[in-house]
């Protein structure tokens, strides 16, 4: 059965493009602190976020010399689960909307 007088509709969609790119994604920060060695910090990236050595090493560096690292960007959630496991870790770990 055919439906009579109605025409099919052309439905607008969102460009996913333009919308990634108002979107700031969200980022996990790892703050510099005075008890955790750097060999530790190295350690908790490659282990949790399965970084390679060198990877790990230059963002515990910028967590030593720079006070703090951005360590992962993606989505909210994403984010708190970070934080939360960097403070599993004994971590100091912050998020934030990235600038």
């Amino acid at each position: 059965m055919r439906a009579v007088g109605i025409a099919p509709v052309e439905l607008e969609r969102a460009d996913a493009d333009a919308v990634t790119e108002t979107e700031r994604p969200w980022i996990t920060l790892v703050w510099n602190d005075p008890v955790n060695l750097m060999s530790y910090v190295t350690y908790v990236f490659m282990d949790y976020f399965g970084y390679d050595r060198t990877h790990a090493e230059k963002l515990m560096l910028d967590v030593h010399r720079k006070g703090r690292a951005v360590v992962s960007t993606g989505t909210r959630e994403e984010m708190e689960r970070d934080v939360t496991a960097m403070h599993t870790y004994g971590l100091w770990a912050t998020l934030q909307k990235d600038d």
